[in-house]
């Protein structure tokens, strides 16, 4: 493993890009196939940063591992990758690295890669190992997980590096995390879990100099049509259908009863997170087909307050429901 690392560290290259603009999680994914398939070099290695982020593996179902609605009420992206493994959250104080190597051997890559991740933290004095899976540990607490897919001759390696981060972000945007620590709060989470600021006196561009210095030895610099063709690769993940997958049809009930409006009970169809049907019961007066109504304009529309407004703007529900506003039905179906 040691000869590994040497070899490993003489060889990467880094990958620059001509700006300094952080731009959507998509782009990095995008610039990882970019490389492997289009750059000829043995090793590329870059680092990352992104806006406040969720993204979650291959294979998850996105309800069962995304609280989606949190998300979007604090603004909070959320993107599918293509490599398997479990949900992260990533900000602006959270590094991605992304390895790429002409190898077809993705399980000794994979291991040689978060142990060669170790050895550079431990050449800052700290006690950094590699897990038997996907982790990098400092003091047995995940400071790294990391995820890999293939494509033939070449294997793509990537992962967090937690520097410091939004632990209440990271507790409510994950739903397994939410539903295994939410007792235990973000007591929970730091028992778990570790950041390099608890441990390093330097501040984050002062540790991405020493990654790319141990890591990295020579450079590889994109043009503003290599960012081009990136965009263009960017698209598909940007797709409903690869963003949602085979995430089922749902169902979500909402009711209460409106002073001066009666009884009002909805089933919601969601597909996507967007509404696909509905069916109303109660003791209300409907002044219309209110649920012809209603899909007339709310079909397609997310199930969030600020969608539904833009989407009941200039319209008065008053008028398909008798004595109700606007603002009462959408408490209604968000509540």
């Amino acid at each position: 493993m040691w000869g590994f690392w040497l070899t490993f560290a003489v060889k990467m290259k880094y990958l620059s890009l001509p700006d300094n603009k952080t731009r959507i999680l998509p782009f990095y994914l995008a610039m990882e196939e970019y490389a492997a398939r289009i750059i000829g070099e043995d090793d590329i290695f870059f680092m990352w940063q992104v806006e406040p982020t969720v993204i979650f593996g291959r294979n998850q179902l996105i309800d069962s591992e995304v609280n989606v609605d949190y998300c979007r009420e604090h603004g909070i992206a959320f993107y599918r990758r293509r490599s398997g493994g479990g949900c992260v959250y990533a900000d602006r104080d959270n590094i991605m690295f992304s390895y790429i190597t002409r190898s077809d051997e993705v399980q000794t890559t994979f291991s040689a890669y978060t142990t060669a991740v170790a050895v550079m933290l431990r050449g800052l004095g700290l006690n950094a190992t590699a897990s038997d899976r996907n982790d990098v540990l400092i003091d047995g607490r995940k400071v790294s997980g990391n995820a890999f897919y293939h494509i033939p001759g070449r294997s793509i390696v990537h992962g967090t590096m937690l520097f410091d981060t939004d632990m209440e972000h990271m507790l409510h945007a994950i739903t397994p995390s939410r539903d295994k620590l939410y007792s235990k709060g973000v007591q929970s989470v730091r028992s778990r879990i570790t950041t390099l600021s608890e441990h390093l006196s330097m501040d984050i561009e002062a540790f991405k100099r020493h990654v790319r210095e141990t890591l990295c030895d020579g450079e590889i610099s994109l043009t503003a049509d290599d960012v081009a063709e990136i965009e263009q690769l960017t698209l598909p993940y940007l797709e409903p259908s690869f963003l949602w997958g085979n995430n089922p049809r749902c169902e979500v009930e909402r009711g209460g009863r409106i002073d001066g409006v009666g009884s009002i009970h909805v089933n919601l169809e969601l597909k996507h997170d967007v509404i696909d049907d509905l069916h109303l019961t109660g003791d209300f007066l409907p002044l219309c087909d209110a649920r012809e109504a209603l899909l007339d304009h709310l079909r397609g529309v997310s199930l969030t307050a600020p969608a539904l407004q833009e989407a009941l703007d200039g319209h008065d529900a008053g008028k398909w429901i008798m004595n109700i506003t606007n603002e009462q039905l959408i408490s209604l179906l968000t509540n």
